[in-house]
């Protein structure tokens, strides 16, 4: 928690009351405004502390309006009242006037972003530019001056249009970013620098008009608005301007690129009329306006949302205090409020899980308040330190953010309070002191016999004795940091720390080298003392002796540490031999490990708490589940703060912080998510971690640690009323309160130096889990458990358990389990359990066992050792929520087991609000026990049971459910009452007509009785009035109601007792199949009904029975219904004689069923031959016998082969194919499927069978098809011919092919080509025929070459058309030239040759001798229409060879052409 220093401005004699500040926005130099009664003003220059700067005071007799500080240089701008504007140098105290411009008061003074150009304006309207060296020096006279009449109000600077950012980009390069590298490089595109800073503006005038003024300084009028404009903003993101007027009207206006506005929100902001408002605009876009009244409001305009702050009176603040100032600083993210009862409120913005921020009002956070008097009129952030200055109508104040200083040592702990005051506490005896210093502390070191104070000037020191505190002496010192050993203190100066006495007499010098530089932190522990420079080295001494010595030598960390950037906090352990570092890195941030320094290994090994583990290689064991168990813990967090134990060399602790909050401007100790680690460190086993636990509640921070307690300080109080009071929700519950009534005198607002204090202890000491109710413990347990802790650590169980062998304590014991549930080791807890003789325990552990998660176990041994807490984390852990449930329940935490049943355990949830109910009955909450059960679903039963003492509740109860059960118990608990009518009346509400049929029995209404029984057909009812009637002798109506009731035998036995015949049948068939047998029995002796007797037998199932008796009786009628419900189970003899039957009726479908279902499946199929019954699938599937039982395997195939021969004969091919296929017949499956004339079966089943014959056979088929016209069936067929193995007949179908293409295309050249695959087929071929197959092939050569001569000579036709004819014509001398070549076709081309060349007598001669040699044949066939016409026209003759059936073919082609178009 940090305090504010205030420091009063040494203002100088002559100056007035202040009336404006400002900050430079770097140097902490502060500019505070004054004036006095007599209109005479002044300017004053102040340090960050209020030290006066004489050099640069400025006096005038007229007042100052407008301080405006240059953007980077010490430069100020003054504007005055009669219209002098001046520049003002810090520290010189150099004066520059400008020019005389202005006239008027000066109301605007504005830099440029850089600072080269200054904007001045007066109250008539007149504006001038300036322009500015980089020195902050004047050049010249104004740029340019423009007149707008009226009074200027405002200015604001255009940013300039976003740039490479060179120095952005120069600290990235060096930090080893690639990308920014490459910017810089040649290798890389072109920098692009863009402007330095924006020389246009804005300018705004009292009438609301707004000007624009461009680089050129040329201005025009943007737009105007109602009412003079009080305040103007740029939005960057959106490229807009925000304008807000007198009237708090505020718009919003789009800026086009050639300079136009457009406005796209205007809304008017709330506040108090009448009142100064103050308007402070921050980077995101958050609006902040007060205007004296208690709140503060803020407007998003990013999210667009708002939402005010508020004084809380428990804070310290009053009622009807008002706000009248407000200020933000962006760097914390505080804002802070001036009251008018001279408080200042600050807003720390917290940072909440999954939430952006500034999101709500609820990540504000109202601190406790600072106290300065009088009226507080303006405060403002500034200065790269980011001091607070503010005005309280008296004098200014500066306030500097300070972290509360505290120290704890030898049992003695001091927390700051306020600036000048500490809580001392000595915890040896007791005793609370309160020390006041004279001068402010920023920093406190304690000893069991000293305090230091120190402020970075002056060190002084006290004396510690009982309850007193003398002071010893005081020096003046510049060292920030101070250490305490003995008598001696140990501060630092440039490259040596100094050894001092109390007085400040220097004793010793420890130097280090320019190389080790200079000495920035100390840490003492026991005798040895830790030194950190700003190089990042560090050097360790030992203290005991008179001298200090060097323990080891310097160690250079920047050479272990990668990215480190420089030491943030350094500590040493009890004996000297391990050193803990925290550091940041090179960007600033705090790294998240700590490390660990080795002094006689000379090692630095690390902590990451990132991941939440060691650096590798140093672990505990990883099966032990508290890695699983802390893991969520520990990763993604931040170290903040480290000890070590003052006497343990072993032990460590460490303070974290999540990763997302320890670059917040909050102060890390602030945050609630905090948690304290304890790690072993040693040199054999590295670092284990012990244990990790959240900080508890209004604890501030960690202190130390000594065993066996952490030490913390507590929240910040705060003075009110004369005595210290905890801040609100932030009391700390394991503190015990001194009384705090007593106040101080009028007089006294502080307590005096060393005097009883009167505020709660500001220390808390929490036991480490080991040490829980072992606080008290000799030195020797202590050692012991710390042993037993370490081992148990590092898994070495033996060394664990000797460690403890000796310990007898049943306290002990008890603890050591303790820290078994947090360790997780249930081997260890059962030892503890055995030597704490605690036999329940150890039984439910034993029990637990069952469970297969190891966290539900220890949460078992939890629950019996007292850890209530530990194990409802254990089961949520686990996910164990039904026995989180019973937790909850056993521990009479109701509302969280309901709450768990609803959302995880809803399986559970009906017994959760059963036992609820339960335990409220128990506690005499009848009437939410009453809810619970209904929600239980358990209230038909248990609320009647609870309420029957209470008979008028539950009377009313009764008729407020309107239910059914409810309704009937209590209607038998009228009945037992004997209110007959009224039970008589609930039993109908219920509907339970068993009771109405029985009160109206026992009351004799036996009509209304036999009413309701036919009327609702309730067999119960119905049952028990058949009872009475049969009691009675009534048997009809017995009868009646047996029936109604289902109940069949009784009235079965009623008709064979009393003769009733005709009603008996009816009732056996609606009866079971023994009540049918007895009834068939009867009807059988009696000899009478005999087909009754039959349908009985064959309806309870007992077909034989049946069959004999209905042929015995020549009951053929019944037969037949019977011999429907035969089937293949029935006893064969009876299947066959019921077949006969059939067949002798000629009902020959059915007989042949029944000899099938008898297994007589070759006089099945004789019976279908020879009365033609087509065999349908589903009988021959039932004829196709797969068990080789009935049937050997011979048989079964006959039985097939017959079934496929009827089926052929049938014509069902398909049947037959498929029956040829089970007998294992596929030829004659082949067959049929051939018959069947089904292409696309015949070539899936060859495909399938894949045997000779069948491909074969296959390819044989399709040789009947159209194959010329569809490829895929000539594919198949060589396909089939080759896996067939049939080269001969591949060849008969290849010369097949070559006809075909001779015959009907003239295609010789594929014909060739089918010849030529023909001849090597049979090449292939076997010769079995006796030299028949030579004579083919011979055969097959001598058509292959006369094709070819014919072939060559149409390919040499267009090259030499002379020998192309010779060798035609000599192909015509061959023998046996046809059909190998057609001769009407060798004499075409001869025909055709001589009429392409005009020879007509040549091819006339040629025409007729073709006509002698095929006497028969049409011409037409051979010659082209062209040339027989031209032969017909050169010759004069008439060639008319067309035959009759060709010109009928003709006409029949040109016909079907006809058709088609």
């Amino acid at each position: 928690m940090a305090v504010y220093f205030d420091h009063r401005i040494e203002a100088p004699e002559s100056s007035a009351v202040p009336s404006h500040l400002t900050w430079h926005s770097a140097l902490p130099v502060l500019a505070v405004a004054s004036s006095s009664p007599t209109n005479e003003g002044n300017v004053d220059l102040y340090l960050q502390q209020g030290e006066y700067v004489e050099s640069c005071h400025v006096g005038r007799a007229h007042q100052p309006r407008v301080l405006r500080w240059h953007p980077t240089k010490p430069v100020l701008a003054l504007g005055w009242e009669n219209g002098e504007v001046m520049l003002l140098t810090h520290p010189s105290g150099d004066q520059t006037v400008l020019p005389n411009t202005h006239t008027a008061s000066i109301t605007l003074l504005e830099w440029s972003s850089s600072g080269s150009r200054l904007v001045t304006g007066d109250q008539t309207g007149g504006l001038a530019v300036w322009k500015v060296d980089a020195r902050g020096r004047l050049q010249g006279n104004h740029l340019v001056k423009h007149e707008y009449n009226k009074p200027l109000t405002c200015c604001i600077f255009k940013p300039a249009a976003p740039g490479d950012d060179v120095a952005m980009l120069a600290r990235a390069s060096v930090s080893g970013d690639e990308s920014a590298l490459d910017m810089f490089s040649w290798k890389g595109a072109p920098l692009k620098m863009g402007p330095q800073e924006g020389l246009a503006f804005y300018v705004a005038t009292a009438d609301g008009k707004f000007h624009s003024v461009d680089e050129r300084c040329k201005t025009n009028t943007l737009l105007s608005v109602e009412g003079a404009i009080k305040k103007l903003f740029y939005l960057i993101k959106r490229e807009a301007l925000a304008v807000i007027t007198e009237t708090l009207m505020l718009s919003q206006y789009t800026l086009g690129p050639e300079g136009g506005a457009q406005e796209y929100m205007k809304v008017k902001l709330s506040s108090k009329t009448g009142q100064n408002v103050d308007i402070v605009w921050t980077e995101n876009s958050l609006l902040i306006t007060v205007s004296g009244e208690h709140v503060i409001r803020l407007w998003d305009l990013e999210r667009d949302d708002n939402y005010v702050l508020s004084l809380d009176e428990s804070l310290g603040f009053e009622r009807g205090e008002m706000i009248n100032c407000v200020s933000y600083c962006a760097a914390k993210e505080i804002l802070a409020g001036g009251t008018s009862h001279g408080r200042i409120a600050i807003w720390r913005m917290v940072a909440q899980p999954g939430s952006s921020k500034g999101d709500t009002s609820g990540q504000w956070k109202l601190q406790t308040p600072t106290e300065i008097g009088g009226n507080v009129t303006q405060i403002q952030w500034g200065s790269s330190l980011n001091l607070l200055a503010a005005n309280n109508s008296n004098t200014v104040l500066i306030l500097c953010e300070h972290v509360m200083s505290a120290h704890f040592g030898q049992q003695v702990a001091a927390v700051q309070l306020t600036p000048t005051q500490l809580s001392i506490t000595q915890f040896n005896t007791g005793a609370q002191l309160a020390l006041q210093s004279d001068t402010h502390i920023k920093g406190v070191c304690v000893t069991k016999e000293s305090v230091t104070v120190w402020n970075g000037k002056q060190v002084t020191g006290y004396e510690l004795s009982g309850t007193v505190l003398r002071s010893t002496g005081e020096f003046p010192c510049d060292s920030h940091v101070v250490a305490v050993h003995g008598e001696n203190l140990y501060t630092v100066e440039p490259n040596r720390v100094q050894i001092r006495t109390p007085q400040g007499t220097v004793k010793q010098l420890l130097t280090f080298s320019k190389a080790e530089g200079n000495p920035v932190l100390l840490s003492v522990c026991q005798s040895y003392l830790v030194v950190g420079t700003d190089t990042a080295h560090i050097r360790v001494f030992d203290l005991s002796r008179r001298d200090a010595k060097a323990h080891c030598s310097a160690k250079n960390l920047a050479d272990q540490i990668a990215s480190l950037g420089a030491l943030r906090s350094v500590k040493c352990n009890a004996n000297g031999s391990q050193v803990s570092i925290l550091i940041s890195q090179v960007n600033g941030r705090p790294d998240h490990k700590v490390y660990f320094y080795d002094v006689e290994m000379d090692t630095v090994t690390h902590f990451d708490f990132f991941v939440g583990r060691p650096t590798s290689g140093i672990s505990q064991c990883e099966d032990s589940e508290r890695q699983q168990f802390q893991g969520t813990e520990l990763s993604g967090r931040c170290p903040v703060s480290h000890f070590w134990d003052e006497s343990e060399p072993r032990l460590f602790v460490c303070e974290t912080v999540p990763i997302s909050s320890e670059s917040s401007s909050t102060s890390s100790v602030d945050m609630a998510d905090v948690s304290v680690v304890t790690l072993f460190c040693t040199q054999e086993h590295g670092l284990l971690l012990q244990d990790c636990y959240p900080k508890p509640a209004g604890l501030q921070a960690l202190l130390a640690l000594d065993v066996p307690y952490y030490y913390f300080s507590c929240k910040l109080l705060f003075w009110r009323a004369g005595v210290f009071l905890p801040e609100p929700g932030e009391r700390d519950p394991g503190l015990t309160e001194v009384s705090a009534t007593t106040s101080a005198p009028p007089n006294q607002t502080q307590p005096l130096k060393g005097a009883p204090v009167q505020f709660p202890n500001m220390v808390s000491r929490r036991a480490l889990r080991e040490f829980v109710g072992l606080e008290t413990c000799e030195k020797a347990t202590r050692d012991a458990m710390l042993n037993f802790s370490f081992y148990l650590t590092i898994g070495d169980m033996d060394e664990a358990f000797k460690a403890i062998k000796l310990i007898k304590s049943e306290a002990v014991w008890e603890n050591m389990a303790r820290m078994c549930v947090k360790t997780c080791r249930l081997d260890v807890a059962r030892v503890c359990l055995g030597n704490m003789g605690n036999a329940r325990a150890a039984k439910a552990l034993k029990e637990a066992e069952a469970e297969p998660e190891p966290e539900a176990q220890v949460a078992m041994l939890a629950i019996q050792l007292g850890m209530l807490e530990d194990a409802e984390k254990l089961y949520k852990c686990c996910q164990r929520y039904d026995l989180l449930n019973n937790f909850y329940q056993a521990s009479g935490q109701w509302q969280q087991a309901l709450e768990t049943a609803e959302s995880n355990d809803r399986i559970h949830l009906r017994t959760t609000f059963y036992n609820y109910a339960k335990y409220l009955e128990s506690m005499g909450n009848k009437t939410l026990a009453l809810v619970y059960y209904e929600n239980s679903d358990t209230h038909r039963a248990e609320v009647p049971r609870m309420l029957q003492d209470d008979t008028s509740s539950l009377e009313i109860y009764v008729n407020k459910m309107k239910d059914k059960n409810i309704y009937k118990w209590w209607a038998q608990y009228l009945e037992s009452q004997s209110d007959m009518d009224s039970a008589l009346h609930f039993y109908e509400c219920a509907q339970d007509y068993l009771s109405l049929v029985r009160v109206h029995c026992y009351m004799g209404n036996i009509q209304k009785a036999s009413a309701i029984a036919n009327d609702t057909g309730d067999r119960a009812a119905s049952y028990h009035l058949a009872r009475h009637y049969e009691g009675h002798d009534d048997i009809k109506q017995a009868v009646h109601f047996y029936t109604r009731a289902q109940a069949y035998n009784n009235a079965i036995r009623l008709c064979k007792e009393n003769g009733l015949d005709d009603q008996l049948m009816n009732l056996a068939l609606l009866s079971n199949p023994e009540d049918m047998m007895e009834a068939a029995c009867y009807y059988e002796e009696k000899g009478t009904h005999m087909d009754r007797a039959v349908t009985l037998y064959h309806k309870a199932g007992y077909v034989s029975k049946a069959l004999e008796l209905a042929f015995s009786t020549q009951q053929f009628s019944v037969l037949q219904l019977i011999a429907e419900d035969l089937n293949e189970n029935s006893d064969p003899a009876l299947l066959a004689r019921c077949s006969d039957f059939f067949i002798t009726h000629s009902q020959y479908e059915k007989a042949v069923e029944l000899l099938v279902a008898a297994k007589k499946y070759h006089q099945a199929l004789e019976l279908c031959v020879t009365q033609n019954l087509t065999i349908t699938e589903e009988l021959a599937e039932r004829m196709t016998v797969t068990d080789s039982k009935d049937l050997s395997e011979d048989a079964r195939k006959e039985v097939l082969e017959k079934i496929a021969d009827c089926c052929m004969r049938q014509g069902n091919y398909h049947l037959a194919t498929k029956k040829y296929t089970q007998a294992g017949n596929k030829l004659k499956a082949m067959r049929a499927l051939l018959k069947s004339g089904d292409t696309e079966k015949i070539v899936f089943f060859a495909n399938v069978c894949r045997q000779k014959e069948i491909f074969i056979m296959a390819a044989n088929y399709l040789q009947s098809l159209d194959w010329r016209n569809n490829p895929e069936i000539l594919k198949t067929i060589i396909g089939f011919y080759t896996k067939g193995r049939a080269p001969d007949l591949l060849a008969g179908f290849y010369e097949a092919c070559a006809q075909v293409e001779i015959d009907d295309y003239q295609n010789y050249e594929k014909a060739l080509d089918a010849l030529t695959e023909a001849a090597k087929c049979l090449l292939k071929a076997k010769d079995s025929s006796g030299g028949q197959q030579e004579a083919r092939v011979a055969d097959l050569q001598h058509k292959v070459s006369l094709i070819k001569k014919f072939v060559h000579a149409r390919r040499l036709y267009p090259e030499n058309a002379d020998e192309a004819v010779r060798l035609c014509e000599a192909l015509l001398e061959e023998p046996e030239l046809d059909p190998a070549v057609r001769i009407g076709d060798a004499f075409g081309f001869l025909v055709e040759h001589h009429c392409q060349q005009g020879n007509l007598e040549v091819a006339y001669r040629k025409l007729e001798e073709l006509q002698k040699r095929l006497p028969s044949q049409n011409v037409r066939y051979y010659i082209s229409q062209a040339s027989l016409e031209a032969l017909q026209r050169g010759m004069g003759v008439s060639i008319d060879g067309d035959d009759h059936r060709q010109t009928v073919k003709e006409e029949d082609e040109v016909e079907e052409d006809l058709n088609l178009s």
